[in-house]
């Protein structure tokens, strides 16, 4: 894929059920072995407590960056379709799940369609999305301020950085 017509762009990657870090790394080789994707960065695994519906298991969370020659739209069916592959049920909003993938950021795009908001809704005042952003993209932009910036004025005392960097999603790096 020619680096001039790729877009980067970032996606926050979740789950609370099952293996949600084997989900996770499946997802992220599945999109990288996209034709036009290639996963240019990952942060650490981080341990959230549940957010919205609080009756359930602590997350798994991490973003990805990528670089795509789709539409946000097409990178949407994509982490759709990776998600069914998956066995992703959407029963519950904000409930357990084996997977979750959503698209953050795509370059500088703003996007209001039905079913898809970039700058993603609401990632702003969530700390379990922006301390994996930061970490890889600390000069990302949100809601005007830096992720870095962003995060800092959040509570982040419950979220836990596994150890183990941005390598865990790498087959040879799950031994």
């Amino acid at each position: 894929m020619p680096a001039e017509a790729a877009t980067r762009a970032f996606l926050g990657l979740g789950g609370n059920i099952g293996d949600p870090a084997a989900a996770m790394a499946a997802a992220l080789r599945a999109l990288d072995a996209h034709d036009a994707v290639s996963v240019a960065a990952v942060s650490s695994l981080y341990r959230t407590p549940p957010w919205g519906v609080t009756d359930q298991p602590d997350f798994l969370n991490a973003v990805a960056a990528l670089d795509t020659a789709l539409t946000a739209r097409h990178l949407l069916d994509l982490c759709l379709d990776v998600e069914r592959g998956l066995k992703r049920i959407r029963a519950q909003r904000w409930g357990p799940r084996v997977i979750d993938i959503d698209i953050l950021l795509f370059g500088n795009e703003r996007i209001e369609e039905a079913g898809l908001q970039v700058p993603h809704p609401r990632m702003g005042e969530r700390a379990f999305v922006l301390a994996p952003l930061a970490e890889i993209a600390p000069e990302a932009m949100v809601d005007g301020q830096t992720a870095a910036q962003r995060l800092g004025g959040l509570e982040t005392g419950d979220i836990v950085r596994l150890p183990g960097g941005g390598d865990w999603w790498k087959e040879e790096a799950r031994g």
